[in-house]
């Protein structure tokens, strides 16, 4: 089973597993909700609407917080790897300034630069290993660092320094796309949300005791929707992971190399 749909499944078991939680909380909290209306009459229902309206309101920032978050880094991740193809296609030009006895050598360095990056991104062996470039790839980029700096100082102009130039930019957005896939909100923010869906969970089972039979529509409803959110939040945070990937981001960095042949 390959990498993104081992995560997809990891992911829709968090979901699923939260969804069954949140469904046992809101069962237990119904329960609770019409012993006490049992007990104390409408005095049970003193502070309903109020109280957890808070809890809700607080567990709705989380939510969009969260949302908005993943859903930007996964816009910027995407913009990054289009930064990559811009430069990338920049560098390839900037060749021709090179000698030509020079040219071919370099040429085939960057196609191979070109493959060992492409070979990265399809493979993605695991959420660690993604974080670091992998041994050839690092190969790659050196030979072909060492080799432009030598045939643009020897001799030296002003046109093979914008091919070097051109060069240090390629690397750099590569690397600003790997470092990119480091930045993810603090394990508290997730913490903080999976306590507000707990709690969430309780308050809207009680809520929900006002009635003598279970409304089986919101209790699942209300489960089914924060466990879809968290699913989706997963996904869009981990974009080299899962099922909603950039490889469409991607194929650009493939049509670019099929013109270097």
């Amino acid at each position: 089973m390959n990498l993104p749909l081992r995560f997809a499944l990891f992911a829709a078991c968090i979901a699923l597993g939260l969804f069954a939680v949140l469904l046992l909380l809101i069962e237990i909290g119904w329960r609770f909700g019409v012993r006490q209306a049992t007990r104390r009459g409408t005095a049970a229902r003193a502070g309903v609407g109020v109280v957890d309206a808070s809890v809700y309101g607080l567990f709705g920032l989380l939510v969009g917080f969260m949302f908005n978050g993943a859903a930007n880094r996964f816009d910027e991740r995407r913009h990054l790897i289009a930064q990559e193809v811009n430069v990338m296609g920049t560098a390839w030009q900037r060749i021709d300034v090179l000698g030509d006895e020079q040219q071919e050598a370099i040429r085939d360095l960057f196609r191979r630069y070109v493959d060992a990056l492409l070979a990265w991104y399809r493979e993605a062996p695991g959420s660690q290993q993604t974080l670091h470039e992998p041994p050839a790839l690092t190969r790659a980029q050196n030979e072909l660092w060492s080799r432009s700096v030598t045939a643009s100082v020897s001799p030296s102009t002003p046109a093979r320094n914008l091919y070097l130039s051109a060069l240090n930019d390629m690397f750099g957005a590569v690397e600003a796309e790997r470092m990119a896939r480091r930045i993810h909100p603090p394990n508290i923010i997730f913490a903080m949300l999976g306590i507000a869906a707990l709690t969430t969970a309780l308050f809207a089972g009680y809520a929900l005791a006002s009635g003598v039979t279970r409304n089986w529509i919101y209790m699942i409803g209300v489960a089914a929707t924060i466990a879809i959110a968290t699913y989706v939040i997963l996904e869009l945070e981990y974009p080299r992971l899962g099922l909603v990937r950039v490889n469409a981001m991607d194929s650009a960095v493939v049509e670019l190399r099929a013109t270097m042949n």
